[in-house]
């Protein structure tokens, strides 16, 4: 059974950072593995933050986070990382790992197979 656990998440002033970290496990080894990041505020709908994969397919970030933002993957594809620097209150959210691509555009939820349950992070003012 896969699993994915996210932790790193928690409050912090803006122009702050957090590093958020996603652990998979029930996983078989890939060649290609995509994993995201994505985020949800109250009212909105789910969206991708960044994605990489193991196998040279491409790192992506949202316009909103380049440049402040840093998404990482170990070689085995068991722990993706998200480096958030500067952040801002509109950073505010609860974020999301997402694993298994099927195809599309990186930043589509439907896209992913599995999700983690989410970690808060909230950006003051």
């Amino acid at each position: 059974q896969v699993q994915l656990a996210e932790s790193g998440g928690g409050s912090v002033q803006a122009g702050g950072s957090l590093t958020l970290s996603c652990a998979v496990s029930g996983y078989s080894a890939r060649t290609y593995i995509r994993m995201a990041w994505f985020r949800q505020a109250p009212g909105n709908e789910r969206e991708g933050v960044a994605s990489t994969s193991t196998g040279g397919g491409g790192t992506y970030y949202a316009d909103s986070v380049k440049g402040r933002f840093t998404i990482s993957q170990d070689n085995a594809g068991n722990t993706a990382y998200l480096q958030m620097t500067s952040l801002k209150p509109e950073d505010t959210a609860m974020y999301y790992c997402a694993a298994d691509f099927r195809g599309g555009r990186w930043a589509d939820a439907y896209a992913y197979n599995y999700w983690g349950r989410g970690t808060q992070v909230t950006v003051s003012s």
